[in-house]
């Protein structure tokens, strides 16, 4: 019966070792990561809030935002690339910033 108890207290005793490693092993990598990262970190800054909404509403919205912003991408480097008259490309420009919360709200607001 001891020794049974004695084997059990052993057992227990080298999961409590590994878990220990384990766990230093994690903070040990965390703590390089956090290294390493940092000065992005800094760089970049934080975000405000809790973080990235996660719903189906923000998830649509980031998708509806990634498409208006390749658009407009695209608009100004068609434009770019087939105008070398400096004026044309600016009043593109000027234009498509104006223009593009009004296309916006008539295309995507679901409000009406």
């Amino acid at each position: 019966m001891s020794r049974e108890r004695a084997r059990r207290r052993a057992e227990q005793e080298q999961a409590k070792v590994e878990a220990a490693a384990e766990r230093a092993r994690r903070e040990e990598r965390a703590q390089r990561r956090d290294t390493a990262v940092g000065p992005l970190r800094t760089l970049l800054g934080r975000r405000s809030g809790a973080g990235a909404a996660q719903g189906s509403v923000a998830r649509r919205r980031r998708g509806q935002n990634a498409v208006i912003a390749v658009l407009f991408l695209i608009v100004q480097v068609v434009t770019w690339l087939l105008s070398s008259d400096w004026w044309v490309r600016f009043g593109v420009l000027a234009v498509s910033v104006l223009a593009l919360p009004v296309l916006v709200t008539l295309t995507l607001d679901r409000r009406s």
